[in-house]
């Protein structure tokens, strides 16, 4: 009768729920449990389990949301990460713990019955320094466009492989060969795939205009069918539909490895002058570009693919490098929108920069004089 006392006594002095609070800064789907006494445990109390239940169900039925092993590192635990056992809003629970003994005893506590209702929230303290941003980041994006619109001249850091697509297309034409397009391997829904069309419709309406034959060899069908509509439209654009030849744009296969030994195919039959490569790449980048190289083209290519890279900025003439490939269809078409937009994203980043300048500085200010105020005003920065 004694150890039975013990035991209980040991049960409610390390794992009492004292309270079951709304999680702050959520959407309503956690509870925050918080126990009393369970950092410091005895040996033969090995697990502890939460368990919960609703009240008001037809079948009122203990679910274990959450299991430990004792002691616990943390005085609190979160209810409602688990999937399998979901935290319903503004509904009431009850809780219970069952502590686990290295004996194969399990030991239950009382019904907690005060734990509050799961709510969301409608606003986060700590994401105010993102919205702060980002409402800086719009306020720059639509200043520019309303100045792009209104016929404002804008700087634009040139960029050699945007520079040099012009270029290329005249040493085509000048030589009598074709050009060959690669926009990339992946599908539609990549923003890479969009990027590369876009860049495409400007180089169709340059070689319409030029007479240089184009050719442009696809591995997704929904890709093909955009690519070919979007060389219509440059050729109708330049003023010459009539030249226009249904099959400069093309379906390969959708096999990896298949679509490569096609372009390569390609390249060392009809010998193209210049080679673009702007898209989403994979394992096949070098060979692409490798086989270009041999077959003596100028080679453009852009990515956003951080491991394909290294291979086309060592094979190829020219590398649009991440967001410049997003970047060339504002550089090749100077629309206002795009333009707003580029400067846009150039001035916030220039702040953004600016920041962290000042933070810096701040920092080694503070770590050389020790005042408490630079400090404060550091910390304010990085928020």
């Amino acid at each position: 009768m004694i150890t039975v006392f013990m035991i209980c006594a040991t049960l409610f002095s390390t794992a009492e729920i004292i309270s079951v609070t709304n999680a702050p800064e959520d959407d309503g789907s956690l509870l925050l449990v918080e126990f009393d006494g369970v950092m410091e445990t005895p040996d033969n109390l090995i697990g502890l389990l939460v368990q919960r239940r609703e009240p008001d169900s037809e079948e009122v039925i203990w679910e274990t949301v959450i299991a430990e092993a004792l002691p616990l590192e943390s005085t609190e635990i979160m209810d409602g990460y688990d999937p399998d056992y979901p935290i319903s809003p503004m509904t009431s629970y009850q809780y219970r713990t069952v502590v686990l003994t290295a004996d194969g005893d399990s030991l239950h506590s009382d019904i907690f019955t005060g734990a509050e209702l799961a709510r969301g929230e409608w606003f986060s303290p700590s994401e105010m320094p993102t919205m702060i941003g980002s409402a800086l980041f719009l306020g720059l994006i639509f200043f520019y466009f309303h100045k792009a619109k209104r016929g404002a001249e804008f700087y634009l850091r040139p960029i050699a492989g945007i520079e040099a697509i012009d270029e290329a297309i005249g040493r085509a034409t000048e030589m009598g060969k074709p050009i060959l397009y690669v926009p990339g391997l992946s599908t539609i829904s990549d923003v890479a795939t969009i990027a590369s069309i876009t860049i495409l419709g400007r180089v169709a309406k340059k070689v319409a205009e030029y007479g240089t034959p184009l050719l442009v060899p696809n591995c997704d069908p929904i890709v093909f069918t955009v690519c070919e509509e979007t060389v219509r439209q440059g050729y109708l654009e330049a003023g010459r539909p009539d030249a226009y030849d249904n099959d400069s744009v093309f379906f390969l296969t959708q096999s990896q490895f298949a679509y490569v030994a096609g372009v390569n195919g390609i390249m060392m039959r009809e010998k193209p002058a210049t080679n673009f490569y702007l898209g989403m790449f994979w394992a096949e980048s070098l060979i692409l570009a490798e086989t270009g190289a041999l077959s003596g083209a100028i080679q453009i290519a852009g990515t956003d693919a951080v491991t394909q890279l290294p291979f086309f900025i060592t094979t190829c003439d020219y590398t649009l490098i991440g967001e410049e490939l997003y970047a060339a269809s504002a550089y090749l078409g100077r629309e206002p929108k795009q333009l707003g937009s580029i400067k846009g994203q150039d001035s916030c980043k220039a702040v953004m920069m600016s920041f962290i300048a000042l933070g810096i500085v701040l920092s080694i200010i503070y770590a050389i004089t020790g005042n408490e105020s630079v400090m404060f005003l550091s910390r304010f920065i990085s928020l």
